[in-house]
């Protein structure tokens, strides 16, 4: 039986790694809005949406862990049960 903190902790770094991938979705600079604020740098963000980018990565987030949890802990794949690419080279 998987721990509480195990689950929460696990699906935490999915939440992580996903929040950098969700990042850039949709993003518009303020370069490219032709309003960029005296002080900062083309490149930022025109308007960050929060929420947009909260719930995107927290849904995606679920959904792949979800499916890690069924294929580990209830379908009971791990690293052992990948076949070996490189041959076994030593003559017991």
């Amino acid at each position: 039986m998987v721990s509480a903190l195990s689950i929460f902790a696990e699906y935490f770094i999915c939440w992580w790694i996903t929040l950098f991938i969700v990042l850039p979705i949709g993003m518009r600079s303020q370069q490219d809005e032709n309003d960029v604020v005296l002080g900062t740098v083309k490149s930022a963000p025109a308007r960050f949406r929060f929420w947009r980018v909260f719930l995107l990565t927290t849904v995606v987030s679920a959904v792949l862990y979800a499916g890690w949890y069924l294929l580990t802990a209830v379908w009971g794949f791990n690293f052992a049960s990948l076949p070996r690419i490189v041959p076994d080279f030593s003559h017991k």
